[in-house]
């Protein structure tokens, strides 16, 4: 019998003992072509940043902690506006698009009041005792932290700034800029700038005009802020200190003042969401995120704090990163619930009147 009667012809007929095999293996011949599980799947989408901490999330987490033990990482880079309203978008899903997202604790608060994120089950990570307890989080694992600053270029500011209204005297004009995807931390060192509150940002639009008007540069990314820093384009913004410190590290002539108004800490994150495809991955990348070597790691390449009890780092290190014992005495959290209620309205107002 030829091979185009074998498949073609009427004259084949298998026997039972082929019916029944077929039967048997039908089930290994369906699982290829229907996929594994999401659960059983080695592969994890993280929502994240771009640029620098994307780069880095690959260099010290994924190569080290998680491609030696099969995952396949696949990172879906953007900033957290977009990011946050695709998972609310997504929220009636039965599965989302990502498995982890990267957010900072005002993006937390947002999107648990939108009730789109996991409660973590620490029992699920074996780093979990590790962690801060000052930081621990109910619906997030700490990645890093640090706190807001001004940054300056002492060649064009050879007098260092020390307060948030230094950003927007007339006498510095054209030589401020500010980060677009830093927009809701910048209103607020506005707000406390214009005698308002972490309650209040009202006073920020008035800080913020005068600044439209004086020429302020508006950057969309932190590397392009480090750019304009770098040439003299501009000689001040206010960014993590940690920030700052990874600039100086990249040949960027900069220095940072602690704002005598208070220090506004941050916190960078990861959280799953609610529908994760793969939970079992995302938990496997929040462990990974809290190696006591990764989070090293990421305070010599980035300049945060690490998040950890077991992450010793050198002391001159540890200087440059850290806070002094006045300076800590000035950190201040943001108000989430207060952020959360106005964020929408905030973005908007930015984009149209202060961008536009």
């Amino acid at each position: 019998m030829t091979r185009d009667k074998m498949i073609h012809g009427t004259s084949v007929h298998p026997s039972r003992r082929a019916l029944l095999a077929a039967a048997l293996a039908t089930p290994a011949l369906i699982r290829p072509f229907g996929g594994a599980s999401a659960e059983e799947s080695k592969k994890i989408v993280i929502g994240t940043w771009g640029g620098d901490y994307a780069n880095l999330l690959h260099k010290n987490i994924e190569m080290p902690f998680l491609e030696p033990k099969g995952w396949e990482v696949v990172q879906d880079t953007a900033s957290d506006a977009p990011r946050r309203a695709k998972m609310v978008a997504e929220k009636r899903l039965p599965r989302g698009t990502s498995d982890v997202q990267a957010l900072s604790d005002v993006n937390v608060a947002e999107m648990v009041a939108a009730g789109v994120l996991e409660k973590i089950d620490y029992s699920k990570l074996s780093r979990g005792p590790n962690v801060l307890p000052v930081l621990k989080s109910d619906y997030a694992v700490p990645h890093i932290y640090s706190g807001l600053v001004l940054v300056y270029n002492p060649k064009v500011f050879p007098t260092p700034p020390s307060s948030l209204n230094d950003l927007f005297d007339a006498k510095n004009a054209g030589k401020v800029g500010v980060i677009d995807i830093q927009y809701i931390y910048t209103i607020m060192a506005a707000a406390i700038a214009g005698g308002g509150s972490l309650t209040n940002f009202e006073p920020a639009k008035g800080k913020l005009l005068d600044l439209k008007k004086q020429g302020v540069k508006i950057y969309p990314t932190n590397e392009g802020m480090a750019q304009g820093l770098k040439t003299e384009e501009v000689g001040l913004c206010v960014m993590w200190k940690a920030r700052c410190v990874q600039w100086q590290k990249a040949g960027v002539p900069v220095e940072s003042a602690a704002p005598k108004e208070g220090i506004l800490a941050y916190q960078s994150l990861f959280s799953i969401p609610k529908n994760a495809p793969n939970k079992q991955g995302g938990y496997a990348y929040l462990d990974a995120v809290l190696q006591s070597q990764a989070q090293i790691a990421f305070a010599n390449d980035m300049g945060y704090n690490p998040t950890v009890t077991d992450a010793p780092i050198a002391d001159d290190l540890r200087k440059r990163i850290g806070f002094t014992d006045d300076e800590q005495k000035r950190l201040v959290t943001p108000d989430y619930a207060y952020v959360t209620q106005h964020d929408a309205e905030w973005k908007e107002w930015w984009d149209k009147e202060f961008k536009g």
